[in-house]
């Protein structure tokens, strides 16, 4: 007997959109067809939802170990399966950060109990540790990250002869966060006289500009063409870093790649005024010619992947001045929410959408049976009711910081059920047990 059908849900899957049910069993689709006459354990009748491979988002912040009094695995991959997200991938800025193989394993020793899906975390870089870096197995760990410019944590790597030597004999994907420091350093210091010391959130992107983002994207680029490296740029903020970037070879062909986040599509300077320091965020959202630009080189696939940089802190520490106050922001659970507000304006299509937030990450880290509604592959889907109008309410939020950016927002569009590796853990607001994720697996060749 099979262990779960999805009945009657119109299915988004390479690029199509069709009406049929999906068998799933042993954790896996089995079959999928118009009709499939068979009893399972269980059955969702998902007429009128849509039908979407499981949201794979390969940046995100649980902030465990070290600061969980912001967030940690358990809440936040909570609050992703809600969002759709069946698998993600962490980075390595915790406390202490993931930085030797014994720290990260800490983090995946955490992920296999608390965990509510598929998860894997980078290994991080530091201008002195290579050695250990170089360690990494390309099969279990989906990267590493070199912070290329400051954020939340203390691990830029600026030393010219570290970055060398990283793209020169790194065998893993390098996902590089692109800022320019001394850039920034110098912004910084001309911003502070330009306004006499008084500064707020309106001022942060003319310190982290389109230019200190060119500057560092262009090295790592350049680098990367280089030594042949594997490249993949994360949250991409400018119109000028565009130009970076082919646009013209298959993504599988692709040995530098991108990635775009849902806030610099959504949001832009404009909204300083009302956000303030909940939108403020490294690398910085700008002028709304950059969103605009952005979507576009989206949908012509100058980027890759939609993503999250999920990054929460207490809303304490988001009421500090503006030069106290840390940068990032809680978004895994509305992710989706977002894109489809987007969709619902015409700029952009359901199937792009899934396109860029479950095909894409899974092809760019060549993740293994995971991204698509196959038969064979892992059953990790999320079905959406598409007519479902609602308002984001503080009691809505499953982050463990308790806020969010998009409070009071009307939304149509809402994850009615998340399936991981075949078992149900979210329906209709009620959570089925942690613990049914795998840890992502990835062809070593890269």
């Amino acid at each position: 007997m099979a262990q779960l059908i999805i009945r009657n849900g119109l299915i988004f899957n390479r690029g199509e959109a069709r009406e049929a049910d999906i068998l799933i069993a042993k954790g896996r689709i089995q079959k999928i067809d118009a009709h499939i006459d068979a009893n399972a354990d269980r059955e969702i009748n998902a007429a009128g939802k849509w039908v979407i491979p499981g949201i794979i988002d390969d940046q995100v912040h649980f902030r465990e170990p070290g600061l969980t009094h912001k967030a940690d695995i358990y809440s936040e991959s909570m609050a992703a399966v809600a969002g759709g997200v069946t698998s993600f991938m962490e980075m390595p800025n915790t406390l202490p950060p993931a930085t030797t193989q014994k720290l990260l394993q800490d983090k995946y020793d955490i992920a296999v109990k608390n965990a509510w899906c598929n998860y894997s975390f980078f290994m991080g870089i530091t201008n002195d540790n290579l050695n250990e870096v170089f360690r990494t197995d390309p099969e279990r760990v989906c990267g590493v990250k070199a912070f290329m410019g400051s954020s939340t944590g203390n691990m830029l790597v600026d030393k010219i002869s570290t970055l060398e030597r990283l793209f020169k004999e790194c065998k893993l994907l390098i996902a590089t966060h692109c800022e320019d420091e001394a850039t920034i350093r110098k912004n910084s210091i001309s911003v502070l006289e330009k306004y006499n010391g008084h500064l707020t959130a309106a001022q942060h992107p003319e310190i982290r500009n389109e230019e200190a983002c060119y500057l560092s994207s262009s090295l790592a680029v350049s680098l990367a063409k280089q030594y042949g490296s594997r490249l993949h740029v994360l949250h991409i903020s400018t119109e000028k870093e565009l130009s970076l970037f082919d646009h013209h070879s298959a993504l599988i062909d692709k040995r530098i790649t991108a990635e775009v986040c849902v806030h610099h599509l959504y949001f832009t300077s404009a909204q300083y005024k009302e956000l303030g320091n909940l939108i403020k965020c490294n690398p910085a959202i700008k002028d709304p010619h950059h969103s605009k630009a952005l979507m576009a080189g989206l949908l012509d696939n100058h980027l890759d992947i939609i993503a999250t940089d999920h990054a929460p802190h207490t809303w304490e520490e988001k009421q500090r001045a503006y030069l106290e106050a840390p940068a990032g922001l809680p978004l895994v659970q509305h992710g989706i929410n977002i894109m489809m507000d987007l969709m619902w304006q015409g700029k952009i299509t359901m199937e792009k959408i899934v396109e860029k937030m479950c095909h894409a990450p899974a092809q760019c880290f060549k993740i293994r049976d995971r991204g698509y509604i196959d038969e064979g592959y892992a059953a990790d889907i999320a079905i959406i009711d598409p007519s479902r109008d609602w308002v984001l309410n503080k009691t809505d939020i499953l982050y463990k910081c308790g806020w969010s950016p998009l409070e009071g927002k009307r939304f149509k569009g809402a994850v009615s059920h998340t399936v991981v590796n075949g078992h149900i853990v979210y329906q209709n607001g009620e959570f089925i047990g942690p613990g049914k994720g795998d840890r992502l697996l990835f062809a070593s060749s890269i």
